[in-house]
């Protein structure tokens, strides 16, 4: 009997050390996303110039069509943003999606980077939460289980952070159209079509393009990005087109911006499985 207590004990120690680590690494991990988001948030400048339309007459038509819809003339021109959403992720695939009801809150700062912070998703003891981000350079993927369990983890190598710099630029078309003006480096070109047009984004060796679908009035109908990825049946990095929606746009201190976003991989094709659906409840801008 001495013997089995003995044991029970100490498995009971060795399970208890184990969920200290885990702990321990959760909480890194929480210390290095804020850390981040406070970088992020420098990128910020301490003051912005306000919109004038002036400032995009040379650009391709649609280009100017949707800077003057998704800015009102004499609005700061931030480019750091905090959205707050609710909404669903796909956990499967497109023929079993398994949607989970999911709330998170997000920093946008195009070009240097993005942390998606997942608050929440999920219900129970299957409850998701962590993080996806850019800043200074790297890239990550961090996910838990109930807090405890790492589910999901990725990054630290030029793949995940060239498909890290597409979401970011691609979501600044979303939220944060003021970083795509031309001042900040960004080209425009036409595409041949007059409702579609392209801009490209640099930021060091990074480079990305985003083509643009732009309704008469201005408002960006949908994103779409030759996104690198290994979202594919062989788990091989490649290009290969990532989109999204835009729908019901309200106005956030002089912003029109989606508060209704579908997106996903092999956007425009048969295989589209749209795995994130958000409805957006604040968009706040920024300064350093």
């Amino acid at each position: 009997m001495a013997y089995l207590a003995m044991a029970i004990a100490l498995l009971l120690a060795l399970v208890l050390i184990g969920v200290l680590a885990m702990q321990a690494w959760r909480l890194t991990d929480n210390s290095a996303m804020e850390k981040a988001w406070t970088w992020l948030q420098a990128q910020a400048p301490a003051s912005v110039e306000a919109f004038d339309p002036a400032m995009v007459e040379g650009l391709p038509d649609a280009a100017r069509r949707y800077f003057r819809y998704t800015i009102a003339p004499g609005t700061p021109l931030h480019i750091v943003s905090v959205i707050r959403m609710t909404g669903e992720i796909g956990l499967g695939s497109k023929e079993t999606p398994g949607y989970r009801p999911m709330r998170a809150r997000q920093l946008l700062a195009p070009p240097h980077g993005f942390i998606w912070h997942l608050e929440r998703a999920g219900a129970g003891l299957m409850q998701m939460s962590g993080s996806d981000g850019m800043a200074e350079g790297r890239s990550w993927t961090r996910f838990w289980l109930n807090g405890t369990l790492p589910v999901a983890r990725a990054g630290g190598d030029d793949n995940h952070l060239r498909a890290s710099f597409g979401r970011a630029v691609a979501e600044a078309a979303f939220w944060v159209p003021a970083a795509l003006l031309p001042q900040h480096g960004v080209r425009w070109e036409e595409t041949g079509e007059p409702n579609l047009v392209r801009a490209i984004i640099t930021h060091g060796s990074l480079e990305q393009a985003i083509e643009i679908a732009v309704a008469e009035n201005g408002q960006p109908r949908w994103v779409q990005i030759q996104r690198w990825s290994n979202a594919n049946p062989e788990k091989e990095w490649r290009l290969q087109p990532f989109g999204g929606y835009l729908d019901d746009f309200q106005n956030f201190e002089g912003f029109t911006l989606p508060t209704q976003v579908e997106a996903g991989n092999h956007f425009g094709t048969e295989a589209y499985f749209p795995f994130f659906r958000a409805r957006v409840e604040e968009v706040r801008f920024s300064v350093s």
